[in-house]
């Protein structure tokens, strides 16, 4: 017997787990570009390409699904969940997998609590592509058992169980972030400045001495690659992890920096050339164009 899933936002995310669900998962799919005339038919393909049912409306996407996959925008989570919390079955399972602080999960929980679903805060810990399936999840509150449980039939490799309440694996994600996310953007700006400064070849030099792991050329082309690309929405979960850690009392100046850094060169919006040398000179060139 077929077990239903609903998706709610079809993204990169979205669309990835959904083509790649196990047998016996029947997957039904809503995503707010469906109702816009300029991406409705972009969207029917992919839920098509992804063996999905589409449909204009959340509630029926949710309709008599076991559990429900939550793959929206950061700011969006919460009232994503707010707004179609009554929309569940009665017990249905609300798996949030967006990169959003504790306190906001916590207040998704209470809405999909108080609508009769049960909330999982669930922390997706690594690129979604290439691992898809096999990327890294961290489940926790008081249905992360059958949250893993789902997520397991659903065909993930990768899921454990972290003792703790809503909000205790978005808060290992959040906190790790500080260093993922924050290298991505000191990169930028020790680059640039060396770059200014006619030193960028010997301060790779120092900084391959230092760290054998993987030349600092190839780490600052990937990590401009991906603030080019994706700076805009990394910014916006960083503010999420700016309330994680001001709400810790631990403060935030760097992370703080971290946002302005990645929505500068997610707003570039010119895509992400290839090399280092290519990036530096995008970025320049808008720099100057700009001021």
């Amino acid at each position: 017997m077929e077990r239903k899933i609903a998706l709610i936002g079809f993204g990169e995310a979205g669309s990835a787990f959904a083509a790649a669900r196990a047998p016996g998962i029947a997957a039904t799919a809503y995503d707010v570009k469906t109702r816009d005339p300029a991406e409705r038919d972009a969207m029917l393909a992919a839920y098509a390409e992804a063996g999905v049912e589409g449909f204009n409306t959340a509630a029926a996407a949710l309709a008599n699904a076991e559990a429900v996959l939550s793959l929206v925008t950061a700011d969006q989570a919460h009232p994503v969940a707010k707004g179609h919390a009554t929309e569940l079955g009665h017990g249905a399972l609300w798996l949030d997998m967006n990169s959003v602080a504790p306190q906001t999960k916590r207040a998704a929980a209470r809405a999909v609590e108080a609508a009769g679903g049960r909330y999982v805060d669930v922390a997706v810990m690594a690129p979604v592509h290439p691992q898809i399936l096999g990327v890294p999840l961290l489940v926790s509150g008081p249905h992360a058992e059958a949250g893993a449980e789902i997520l397991e039939a659903i065909g993930f490799t990768q899921v454990r169980v972290v003792a703790g309440e809503v909000g205790t694996a978005s808060s290992i994600k959040m906190i790790r972030s500080v260093i993922v996310k924050g290298l991505e953007a000191l990169t930028a700006e020790a680059m640039l400045a060396a770059e200014a400064a006619g030193v960028r070849d010997e301060l790779i030099a120092s900084l391959d001495a230092s760290e054998r792991a993987r030349p600092w050329a190839e780490r600052a082309d990937y990590n401009l690659d991906r603030m080019l690309l994706h700076g805009t929405r990394r910014a916006a979960e960083m503010e999420e992890v700016v309330k994680t850690l001001d709400a810790l009392g631990t403060g935030s100046p760097m992370t703080r920096g971290t946002i302005e850094r990645q929505r500068a060169l997610g707003a570039i919006g010119a895509g992400a050339p290839d090399g280092l040398d290519a990036k530096l000179d995008l970025i320049r060139n808008r720099k100057a164009e700009a001021a």
